[in-house]
């Protein structure tokens, strides 16, 4: 961990990496005009952008900078498969938070279970796999020190 993002959560616990509950990683944030269409309803494409982003901050409140990972393991996450469902639109200046979960961890990639909700109501679902891929793009296996970060944390899907 850099020393930036330690003074960051230290300083603000939370707040802008959002919190883990029960093993559930939670990220708010704010729907911006940026973020819609003309009518104001959120424009599809930026669901996969507010999951990403969330992706990257259950990693940064575990210990693990991309750019770290990326500088002295020679590793990146890439999308591998992504489904979304979705059921309600987000819209302009909503408060919505990205829920996610992990629910498999392979030698080479990770599945989240992510969704996003408006208060008590869920606006998408995703289920995302991201691959451990080296700067060749070639699969290699996820570090030890992010399995390690990140096993606590794994929930297997319930069958049924």
């Amino acid at each position: 961990m850099t020393a930036l993002s330690g003074t960051i959560a230290a300083g603000f616990p939370g707040s802008l990496s959002g919190s883990l509950v029960d093993g559930e990683h939670r990220y708010p944030l704010r729907i911006f005009y940026e973020d819609t269409d003309a009518g104001g309803v959120v424009y599809h494409a930026r669901y996969l952008n507010f999951a990403e982003r969330a992706r990257t901050e259950v990693l940064r409140l575990l210990g693990i900078e991309q750019t770290e990972l990326r500088d002295r393991s020679g590793v990146v996450f890439a999308l591998r498969r992504c489904s979304l469902d979705f059921r309600r639109p987000a819209r302009l200046d909503d408060l919505v938070e990205v829920r996610s979960r992990f629910t498999a961890l392979k030698g080479a990639s990770l599945v989240a279970d992510q969704s996003i909700w408006r208060a008590d109501e869920v606006l998408v679902r995703l289920e995302v796999e991201v691959a451990s891929v080296r700067n060749d793009g070639r699969p290699t296996r996820i570090p030890e020190t992010v399995r390690a970060a990140l096993q606590p944390y794994l929930m297997p899907m319930e069958q049924g």
